[in-house]
Parts: C-alpha cells; structure tokens; sequence
C-alpha cells in the first residue's frame, strides 16, 4: 500500500474519532448544564418556600398567642362579669356599629323569598369584605410588632434546619448541605454546628422576612459540598464510552505508527537485500573467474599464476564466510542463542593491537592513528572475539567513511575513574548529520542507500557494536560534526577485586 493511501486512511479515521468524542464531550457538557440548572431552580424554589413557611409559622404564632392571652383575661375577669375581647374583636367593636352591614331579611311588596335570599348574599359578602379588612389590620399590626425583635429571638434556627431538608427533599435534593443566616448588612446570625466552606463558592441564598423594613430583614445562605458529585452523577455512566473511544484512538494512533515502522523496515530490508546481493556478488563473481581461468586450456598454468588463483579464492572465500557471519551473528542475538566466553584481559593491549592491525590503511589515505593510554587499572572480563570485533567494526568505519583524497587522522585513547574504563575512537572523516546520527543504531540502516555502493556493508555493523557494548554490561555513545568527523566512546565496568 502506498504511503499517500495511508495517510490518507489514517486522517480521515483520525478525524472520525476525535468528532466522535468531541461529541460525547459536548453532549456530557450539555447534560451537566442542564442538571445545574435543574439544580439551581430545585434550590430557589425550597428557598423561597422555607421563607414563606417561616413568615406564615410566624403569623400563626403571634395570632395564637394573641388569643392565649384573651382567654387568660377572660378566666382572670370572669368574676367581674367583663366580657373579654380579642384584637381582632377590639378592632370590630371600637368601629362605628351604625355603619356596620346588619343581617336582616327584607321584603319587597310582593315579599318574594328569592329577594330576601339575594339581599342576603348581598350582605355576607359586604360582612366578609370587612372581617377581612379588619382582620389584615390586625395581622400587619401584629408582625409590625414581631419586626423590631432580634432575628435570633424570631427564628427557631433548629426548625429552620429541619424544614429546609425537608424542602429540599421535597424538590428532589437529598445530599449534605450546611447554612447559615445573617443579617441584610453581613453580620452571622448563626451557623451550622458542621460547617465546612467546601464548595461555598456555589451558594445560595434566599431573604427572610422580605415584608419587614430592609434593615429588620434576614438572608439564609446555603451550599453543598458534595454539590460537584451530585451533578457530574447524571453523566456518570457516560465516562466509560468516552474512555473507551479514546482507547480506540490510542490503538489506531499506535496500529499507524506499527504501519509505517513495518513499511519502513520493510524497505530498509529491501535496501538490505540489494545491498546484500551486490556485496555476495562480488566475491562469487571473482571466485568464479578464477575457476574459469583454472579450467580453460588457454591459459598457462604457470607456478606464479596458480598461486595467484588459489590467492584470489582464498580470499575471496574468506570475504564471503565474513560476511555470512555477520548476518548470522545478528540473528543469533536476536534469538538470544549468541555464547559468550568472557575472560579477564587488558584494554591498553586491546587498543594497540588493533591500531597495528589497522595501521597500513590508515596511511595509504595518507593519515595515521593515535593512542593515548592513559588508562591504569585497564582490566576487564569480555569475550575476546566479539569485543574485538566491536573494536574493528568501529575503526572500520573510521577508514570507509573518511575523506576522499584526504589523510584520516585516528585518535584511541583509554581512560578510567573509580568504577568504569573508558575508550574513544575519534577520527577526521565525513561525520554524520544530526538526523542520522538518531539510527545508526538501527539495524540494516546505512547512510548511503538504494543503489549505491560507494561504502561496502549490510548496515549491521554499529548494531552489532551496540548489542555487544551492552551484554558487556556497558554503554556507548556518539558525537558527530558534518564534515568534521565522529566520536565514538565505550564505558565498561573495572572488574571487581
């Protein structure tokens, strides 16, 4: 499948999901909003319900004790003969009784009953009217006289407390809550014994008394600490198919990010196959010639060209198996299947033996190598092939990514602290770009690729290093100037006394 195809799948998947759960985003913000103002007016209404309750309870309390106190001055006056009166009485006897409606039948000449029965009705209404009248007189007269006490003397604070749960029950509210009531001006009246101020950025509160004068008047404040669970509880089970979908875009993000790692390894190991046939080719080619010559009748088998045949087989076949192994050692790592025979030897020594190996090709380039050894408890336990060959693998790099009509310049120097050896590998060649130098470390990657073949390799060489460095129980690291050149450092542990 084409790069651009999968993009364009990718894109057009990735954009269904995120409108997916912008939807179910939307759709919990929608519902949350709707609870709180559910919630809101819930809370409003048991307000203005309990005020009302308390100014009524009040009413009904004055009025009570108003004919309490008639009936105990009737039992005190009872012996005097005085007829006792309540305010509501006072109030119809100290009228003028002249103007007061009479209950009286009246006739007409024909003394019709259905006239006497509307002048009737006529009546009541007019009596009803003016109890009324007088009645309201009284009560204004009565809570006029309750307003100039103290809140605290006209609340029952624990009967508030009761009739808001109740209330609140009522509309449908049943979580913790606390209150408290104050004055119009800001001065506590009272506060609940387990007040807390969680959630008192979200209160409420409703006037209390809203008839009497503003300075008489009271305000109950309320809120609930638990009041962001409460609401969040409408769109609880929603969470789980919200988690659930970007579980979903987590996986798709991934499986794409699988796919083009696949499809890049996938060329990579193209890149390797071509790379491969053409090193393998080489050596077969060469060593087929050389048969060819031995075989053909023409040519003189002369001591001095024998020699030179079996030569060119002998090295070319030792150029063959090297490469074979190499592929093969990768993927005896890989399977975990690689044996190690480590043993004690000496870095300092290690480092002088191979740049004598490789001291002939660095100054056909015209160059030299370096050592500084500088490294005094130079002992370490590895496995003298493999380490060895991280080592070579190494400088051999050095020598085919250097300069072209250029010296190369190879600089090894060995070091040690209190608990790690160190050795570095630093040479004048081409260096590295930034981008490459983050997968040299990548197994069939090569700088040069696709058809050309100016540097020899399979692009398993720093990999292997890599997995050697590390079953070493080390580290290794790498420091690369374009058109300066590379550095290559190797930390191991000292073996312990």
């Amino acid at each position: 499948m084409k790069k651009k195809t999968i993009w364009i799948i990718a894109v057009i998947m990735g954009i269904s999901f995120l409108g997916l759960i912008y939807v179910q985003v939307m759709y919990m913000k929608e519902m949350v909003k709707m609870k709180k103002e559910q919630f809101d007016e819930s809370v409003n209404r048991a307000l203005y319900q309990v005020s009302r309750n308390l100014e009524v309870n009040e009413t009904l309390r004055y009025l009570e004790k108003d004919i309490n106190e008639i009936e105990r001055k009737a039992r005190r006056d009872s012996l005097s003969s005085v007829t006792p009166f309540s305010s509501f009485e006072l109030s119809t006897v100290t009228t003028k009784p002249s103007q007061m409606p009479k209950a009286m039948i009246l006739r007409n000449d024909k003394g019709t009953i259905s006239q006497a029965s509307k002048a009737m009705q006529e009546m009541v209404r007019n009596r009803y009217v003016y109890q009324k009248a007088l009645l309201d007189e009284v009560v204004y007269s009565l809570l006029y006289s309750a307003s100039d006490k103290p809140l605290r003397e006209r609340i029952n604070f624990k009967l508030l407390d009761q009739d808001l749960k109740a209330e609140l029950m009522n509309n449908g509210i049943n979580i913790l809550y606390h209150f408290s009531v104050t004055t119009q001006d800001g001065r506590e009246v009272y506060r609940c014994s387990d007040y807390t101020d969680d959630g008192e950025e979200n209160s409420y509160s409703q006037i209390l008394f809203r008839n009497d004068p503003q300075q008489k008047m009271g305000v109950v404040h309320i809120h609930f600490p638990n009041m962001g669970s409460y609401i969040f509880s409408s769109v609880r089970f929603m969470i789980p198919a919200l988690a659930f979908s970007c579980i979903l875009l987590v996986t798709f993000i991934f499986t794409i990010f699988i796919v083009f790692r696949q499809k890049k390894l996938t060329e990579i190991k193209n890149d390797f196959i071509n790379n491969m046939t053409h090193e393998l080719k080489t050596p077969i080619s060469s060593i087929s010639l050389a048969a060819q010559m031995l075989g053909d009748e023409a040519v003189t088998k002369s001591p001095q060209m024998m020699a030179h045949l079996g030569m060119v087989v002998q090295d070319e076949s030792k150029r063959l198996r090297f490469l074979v192994e190499k592929v093969l050692q990768m993927s005896m790592f890989d399977r975990q299947k690689a044996i190690f025979k480590p043993k004690e030897l000496d870095l300092n020594e290690m480092v002088e033996n191979a740049a004598q190996s490789f001291q002939l090709r660095v100054e056909h380039t015209g160059g030299k190598i370096y050592t500084e050894i500088e490294a005094i408890d130079s002992a370490l336990l590895v496995d003298e092939i493999h380490f060895t060959n991280a080592i070579f693998n190494l400088m051999d790099n050095a020598v085919k990514y250097s300069k072209p009509d250029q010296p190369l310049y190879i600089y090894l120097r060995t070091w040690n602290d209190a608990n790690h050896l160190y050795l570095s590998i630093r040479d004048t060649g081409l260096g590295m770009k930034k981008e490459v130098l983050r997968k040299i470390w990548d197994k069939f990657y090569r700088a040069h690729t696709g058809n050309r073949h100016d540097v020899k390799g399979f692009g398993l060489g720093l990999a292997y290093v890599k997995k050697i460095v590390e079953l070493h129980n080390g580290k290794i690291s790498v420091e690369s100037v374009l058109g300066e050149g590379t550095t290559f450092v190797i930390q191991l542990p000292i073996i312990d006394e």
